[in-house]
């Protein structure tokens, strides 16, 4: 085949793959639905952003950082379950995994104020309570360090 063969079979392509893709975006629009989701979101993740929506002093968004929360907090807010339309076992799995992890534990200082889900103060972080905090954090991160393996010497 000419260059120019090449060249107008080329421009060819471009227009059929750019009316296909006309095609699929207007059919699209017409059944009210957006461009396909690649992956599913991990519906503790949804969990978690509605208490972000409904509690956002109490569960703050990045980059803000997290606040230690009231001790018993998962009471207040399974007693409002039915109300937010979140089955118990979901908002148990939610607050622990908000609560385990990095930037919780680095808001876990001692004196630091302990909120609700208002984000009144209610209390306060104990010395208990930061340096169990350290030590999970100082544990994960030994955990998360590949061991170094000593070489072998001929």
């Amino acid at each position: 085949m000419a260059f120019e063969q090449l060249s107008s079979l080329r421009d060819e392509l471009a227009k059929q793959a750019a009316t296909e893709k006309a095609l699929k975006k207007q059919k699209q629009a017409s059944n009210g639905t957006s461009a396909p989701k690649s992956s599913k979101v991990d519906p503790l993740v949804l969990v978690i952003g509605m208490l972000q929506k409904k509690f956002p002093l109490a569960f703050p968004k990045k980059p803000a950082a997290k606040v230690p929360l009231k001790i018993g907090i998962h009471k207040d807010i399974l007693e409002q379950a039915e109300q937010l339309g979140i089955d118990k076992k979901d908002i148990r799995a939610a607050i622990k995994t908000w609560c385990w992890g990095n930037r919780y534990w680095e808001c876990m200082l001692e004196n630091a104020a302990r909120v609700d889900l208002n984000g009144d103060t209610v209390g306060q972080v104990t010395k208990v309570d930061a340096e169990q905090a350290e030590l999970l954090k100082k544990r994960r991160q030994k955990k998360s360090k590949p061991e170094v393996q000593p070489s072998e010497s001929v």
